[in-house]
């Protein structure tokens, strides 16, 4: 693998002048603006006969503006600056290009490194539309330093709005953020940036790599909504999708040339069976140009601080993990099923974005378990700094679906909390955007079910589903939080157990936009339980801001007690101590500790609970051997 990565690292060194350069063709491929006023076009269509420029500048003549073919595909047009020094093609102004097929068909294509695109209400594709305006927004704020403990916020601009309506980035620059820093989060993680036709596909069909989706407003908003993050000292991470591409030909990727093979496989190979997408070529010289040139762009022109790479599964293996239960056996790692050339492409990608941005973070939604997918490049690792535990939310999903409360194995989650490959950073999360959608039940949901909309009142009687749901809540995603991993997690909404589902407008709900938003008005109300669980997830983060458990060593688990159901484990200074009996409570119960005072309760009145221990008492330990340790005291 580090073989095969090597020799296209050093074909880009010898032939392209560096990756530095290689990576850098966002600024002269599609539409570029020149110093001079002229405009600089470049496309890459291997299957085109001809390649034309049309629109707004040339009253939409297809043929007035003919690219020049080059070598391997590539096509090239200068477009000389006005008489009057003017740009021939205005800031504004739509845009296709003109592909003459092998069989001599027209097709009007929008420019794969396109940097905008719109759609009018009464259209349904999307039209492209130059973006030169005479000022771009100017960033005011560094970029934060690289964190130690990642606390990420989950987070979609266009449902982040108690309203029924596509949200926009001035909503959540002004409205969002600073209830993410609130909370306690130091790094928001944005899905759905990189624009997508259909707007239920959660942002994971996307049509236009290059463009950040106008549904929420204009490149300078997203701008500026990230600059404003830096100042608030806030990470920001793109949701990034190189796994496929929407299968859209006329405002997307595919067919762009009039060929299968323009970008991706072509064939069966190159079509994903179950997402109904299209998957690339990563061995293609012109694809790794395009998707490394699309991870610098969004760097360097948007100022993101790294990446979550979603469905990396996919790329690792050619049956795509579709089919297959992973168990760790070494084979499943090695062999002819692997793409090797997608890992590669990986390993590129991680590679030059620690040589040219070594502060930017990166993270791999992998389901498999590959081996040294977060170790460093140079030991033939894939490069990741991260890796998301996604067998966690499984775990809590089973325990609550199919188990009895006083049924529950307190080995058995330990075991999941903390079965991770040995100095590889995984983020622990209790729930994701996945839980939250239809068709799925969030944690809240599936601990309180319907008593959420009738017994989530502090006036209403506090019932045991509403009672134990709470409780439960609390404690599943702190024991998460300080044991599962070197990061942390959440979906917007879910850190206050959000009532509904989430639904984008679609056929099947009659275009409504009633479950697509988020109803962060609930913790506002001090009427409803909901701002406990909110209150606990701010001081929760707050105190490991405070103690930096997730930067800490793994914990020390000192106790997993199946019959009294107690979990125990010690984490950066801190002991952490689960009581998870359905009905048994304990007195002058012995634990391993040197020094004790409360930090954190989650019985604690102000989260909802029953205010049962003295918060004001601090207790010292005996030498008395407990668990393997010299001191010990009653709790």
């Amino acid at each position: 693998r580090y073989s095969l990565f090597y020799n296209r690292l050093k074909n880009i060194e010898e032939n392209e002048g560096g990756l530095d350069k290689f990576s850098k063709s966002y600024k002269t491929f599609g539409v570029n603006q020149f110093v001079d006023g002229g405009v600089y076009c470049k496309e890459w269509a291997p299957g085109a006969e001809a390649v034309f420029l049309t629109g707004d500048f040339n009253g939409w003549n297809p043929f007035s503006h003919p690219y020049k073919k080059m070598e391997y595909g590539k096509w090239e047009l200068f477009i000389p600056p006005g008489q009057d020094g003017y740009p021939p093609v205005p800031h504004g102004s739509k845009l296709k290009v003109v592909i003459r097929a092998q069989n001599g068909e027209l097709l009007y294509r929008i420019s794969p490194w396109a940097r905008y695109v719109v759609r009018d209400e009464d259209k349904v594709n999307y039209d492209w539309v130059h973006w030169n305006p005479p000022q771009s927004y100017i960033r005011k704020h560094p970029s934060p330093r690289r964190l130690k403990s990642l606390r990420i916020y989950e987070s979609h601009v266009g449902i982040a709005s108690p309203e029924g309506k596509v949200a926009s980035y001035k909503n959540f620059t002004y409205n969002v953020l600073p209830r993410i820093k609130d909370l306690g989060y130091n790094c928001v993680q944005l899905m759905a940036i990189m624009e997508h036709a259909y707007y239920a596909s959660f942002g994971y069909q996307v049509t236009s790599f290059f463009a950040a989706s106008s549904r929420y407003g204009t490149p300078d908003d997203l701008k500026e909504m990230i600059d404003v993050a830096h100042s608030m000292g806030i990470t920001v991470l793109l949701d990034v999708v190189h796994s496929h591409a929407s299968k859209n030909s006329e405002d997307g990727l595919n067919k762009f040339d009039g060929t299968d093979s323009c970008f991706f496989h072509s064939g069966s190979r190159g079509t994903h069976q179950l997402w109904d997408s299209r998957l690339f070529d990563y061995a293609n010289w012109e694809v790794l140009r395009f998707l490394l040139s699309n991870l610098r762009m969004w760097i360097e022109d948007y100022r993101f601080d790294g990446f979550r790479f979603d469905g990396v599964t996919s790329m690792l293996y050619h049956h795509h993990g579709i089919g297959t239960a992973f168990s760790g056996d070494y084979n499943e790692y090695f062999g002819l099923h692997v793409d090797e050339d997608a890992l590669c492409y990986l390993m590129l990608a991680n590679h030059m974005i620690k040589f040219l941005h070594p502060e930017c973070i990166t993270i791999a939604e992998d389901v498999s378990g590959m081996p040294a997918l977060c170790r460093p490049v140079a030991e033939a690792g894939g490069g990741f700094d991260y890796r998301l535990a996604m067998a966690i939310p499984d775990k809590w999903i089973q325990i609550i679906k199919e188990l009895k409360d006083e049924d529950w194995n307190m080995g058995n989650i330990v075991h999941t909390l903390t079965n991770r490959r040995y100095e590889e950073k995984y983020i622990a999360y209790a729930e994701s955007h996945d839980q939250a959608l239809v068709g799925d039940k969030t944690l809240a949901f599936r601990l309180m079910d319907a008593e959420m909309y009738t017994n989530m009142s502090v006036l209403a009687p506090l019932t045991p589903v509403i009672d134990r749901g709470i409780q439960l809540h609390k404690m599943i995603r702190l024991i998460t939080h300080a044991l599962g991993g070197e990061s942390y997690l959440n979906f917007m909404g879910n850190e206050f157990g959000h009532p509904e589902w989430l639904d984008f407008p679609r056929k099947g709900n009659n275009e409504s936009y009633h479950y697509a938003r988020r109803q962060f008005n609930l913790t506002e109300d001090h009427l409803l339980r909901y701002r406990f669980l909110n209150s606990f997830d701010r001081d929760m983060n707050k105190l490991e801001e405070s103690f930096g458990w997730l930067a800490s060593p793994p914990a020390y688990v000192s106790e997993k007690h199946e019959s009294n159901k107690v979990i125990a484990f010690e984490r950066a200074g801190l002991i952490f101590i689960f009581n998870f009996h359905p009905y048994q409570s304990y007195v002058d119960y012995r634990v391993v500790v040197f020094k004790y005072k409360i930090l954190l309760d989650s019985d604690a009145a102000e989260y909802g609970g029953h205010q049962r221990l003295d918060h004001n008492t601090e207790y010292f330990s005996e030498e008395y051997p407990h668990n393997y340790r010299p001191n010990s005291l009653m709790v």
